[in-house]
């Protein structure tokens, strides 16, 4: 007597997936904070590489004992793996909902973040690189205004600060004219010297927080989509393992009744 052969290979399909999905973000996040420095990052907790690997190590464990208990058909793996995708389900359920009843802290936090991430654009390439495709993806400059940038030490607006950016903000807050082909990366010097409205003309002066709730409330639907996926496939995949252990515990259970009684 076996165990149902679809619910077992589908679980282990399933888990597989996360499995190789969880060693691409280990060895991504390893990538990253070895060719970075370490000094680029307020802290370890804020430092995306360092969230990469120990969110994927964590997944790599569980989806691991979800693969090796559907596999074997080990009921002890399943039950480890089943309860801890139920924890998981449960935090995840507990932070969205934290999220949107303290949604201005939230907020606060990321501002924190970006602030700090602007004030260390220079000192961390990867960083520079990833702030420049925000600002050009979302048509925006600074976290709340343009004027943001006063808070990295080249871009200071101040009389004493001897950077020949002064005053400027990156090239990546500049309007681009359809088709140039030639970028002007000098297009942002002295910008933070000019009011708003004198400022429109050549720079994005709307910060990115704001172009980012944007761009999250039109796109609500869409992620809200994604997220119920995920949440759906999770609960899934805890159904298919109590299903197999359902299934496990019962083959053993007649096994034991048929060795008591071989009539049976």
């Amino acid at each position: 007597m076996r165990t149902n052969q679809v619910v077992k290979y589908t679980l282990f399909v399933s888990c597989y997936f996360f499995w190789v999905g969880s060693g691409l973000m280990i060895a991504v996040g390893v990538y990253a904070r070895m060719s970075k420095e370490a000094s680029a990052v307020d802290s370890l907790i804020t430092d995306p590489s360092v969230i990469l690997i120990t969110v994927g190590i964590l997944m790599f464990a569980v989806t691991f004992l979800g693969c090796m208990g559907a596999l074997r058909d080990l009921h002890i793996l399943l039950k480890i793996f089943a309860w801890l995708m139920l924890l998981i389900l449960v935090l995840q359920i507990v932070a969205a909902v934290l999220g949107f009843f303290f949604s201005g802290l939230v907020l606060d936090k990321v501002s924190y973040v970006m602030g700090k991430a602007i004030s260390r654009y220079r000192e961390d390439l990867d960083l520079q690189n990833f702030i420049d495709f925000i600002q050009k993806k979302f048509e925006c400059c600074g976290v709340g205004s343009y004027t943001d940038w006063s808070q990295n030490i080249y871009f200071e607006c101040r009389d004493s600060n001897p950077s020949l950016e002064r005053c400027a903000v990156p090239y990546s807050c500049c309007i681009q004219e359809k088709k140039q082909t030639i970028f002007n990366t000098m297009c942002g010097y002295e910008t933070q010297s000019l009011k708003s409205w004198q400022a429109e003309d050549r720079i994005h002066v709307r910060g990115c927080l704001d172009k980012l709730v944007t761009w999250g409330k039109a796109n609500l639907l869409f992620l809200a989509g994604i997220a119920m996926a995920f949440f759906l496939l999770e609960v899934l995949v805890i159904f298919l393992a109590k299903m197999l252990i359902y299934q496990i515990n019962f083959i053993v259970l007649k096994r034991r009744l048929t060795i008591a009684d071989p009539s049976l």
